[in-house]
């Protein structure tokens, strides 16, 4: 993943997307932090942009969570 994901486009994603391209992520994270640990990252900035993807995806799938309960939540209301 080389750009900055929008939050537009996470929103059309399902949660299963969403916890695959979390993992995914995760794991980019992990690697970067060995790079930068043994000196061998040349790019600093993708770092910055891995973690706020990573919270972007968190803030988009409890989105949707609570979308989702309240939506049961009114429907056994009803």
């Amino acid at each position: 993943m080389a750009k900055q994901l929008k939050a537009a486009d996470l929103r059309a994603k399902t949660l299963d997307e969403l916890e695959d391209q979390l993992l995914e992520l995760k794991r980019e994270q992990l690697n970067l932090r060995f790079q930068r640990a043994v000196g061998q990252n040349e790019a600093q900035n993708r770092i910055r942009i891995v973690r706020r993807d990573i919270a972007r995806i968190k803030t988009v799938m409890t989105q949707k969570v609570k979308s989702t309960v309240e939506e049961i939540a009114s429907a056994a209301v009803s």
